[in-house]
């Protein structure tokens, strides 16, 4: 099988890169912008036009969740533009195509884990832009997985794991936002998910929620970085209001997976377990 995977250099594309000799079935061809402009239709179509493609694997988006709040059309143009592209290239040639989306399409009031059935209601430009990237592929194209998820962080390209650990090189004590709930997500684990789904070919084709397990806040998130990697900076929890940014946060994302492992059968690890996994290898 033949697989495209667009946005190849960021975090959830190299973790795919990384597996790859774990998937010897499996044949990649691996592109980035500016050699793939997935905003570029007729760029799009000639490539699907020229390989037999089985599968595109969409990581390409814009992510940059507060410059999305003034840059709305630049966000609009990959996470709108660029999946439907995508999804009607897709369709012709008979490709399945991956999309990964967000936690943030949620306005964060909920109180309990969010199935994919529950009500979409961004509160920020990043969340109203990847739901209309899910509207879009939806609408288009029947063969489609999309796969929402949360807190992405990789030994690959900028994260909060990183930049925790950078701060904490030299400053004595952090504070770190401890009422926004969540869950962290290995990117290697949703990267290994998505092989496996393709070597089962499986045609469950829809929208799922993935992230690993358990719940957690960015300030819990940071003590076990720390906790792991024995860093001694002092963590002080605070609330939201005490950290204004641009774009707002749902205070509540955390996703029910019960869709996801049931279709499936893939076993998610939980998020402290994957963290450690993760720090292991930087």
């Amino acid at each position: 099988m033949k697989i495209l995977v667009t946005g190849s250099g960021g975090q959830l594309g190299s973790e795919i890169q990384d597996l790859v000799s774990e998937f010897p079935e499996l044949q990649f061809d691996f592109t980035d912008y500016p050699e793939l402009d997935i905003t570029n239709a007729s760029l799009v179509s000639d490539l699907f036009k020229q390989n037999k493609y089985d599968y595109c694997i969409n990581c390409a988006a814009y992510t940059a969740v507060d410059k999305a709040e003034t840059e709305r059309e630049a966000s609009d143009k990959i996470n709108l533009t660029g999946s439907l592209n995508l999804a009607k290239a897709c369709k012709p040639y008979d490709v399945t195509l991956i999309h990964i989306s967000t936690d943030f399409v949620f306005n964060g009031g909920a109180s309990v884990p969010l199935k994919e059935s529950h009500l979409t209601d961004p509160v920020n430009y990043y969340g109203v832009s990847k739901l209309k990237g899910e509207r879009a592929i939806q609408n288009t194209l029947k063969k489609h997985f999309i796969f929402r998820t949360s807190w992405l962080y990789s030994t690959h390209g900028e994260n909060f794991v990183k930049t925790m650990l950078r701060l904490s090189q030299t400053r004595d004590e952090l504070n770190v936002i401890a009422d926004q709930i969540g869950t962290p997500t290995y990117a290697r684990d949703l990267a290994r998910a998505i092989l496996l789904i393709i070597s089962a070919k499986s045609t469950s084709y829809g929208l799922y929620h993935y992230s690993n397990e358990g719940v957690a806040s960015w300030y819990d998130f940071t003590k076990a970085i720390f906790e792991y990697r024995k860093v001694n900076t002092r963590v002080n929890p605070i609330p939201t209001e005490k950290y204004p940014t641009p774009a707002k946060r749902p205070h509540y994302s955390v996703m029910d997976k019960s869709r996801f492992r049931e279709t499936f059968e893939i076993e998610i690890p939980y998020w402290r377990e994957s963290l450690k996994a993760c720090l292991d290898r930087a």
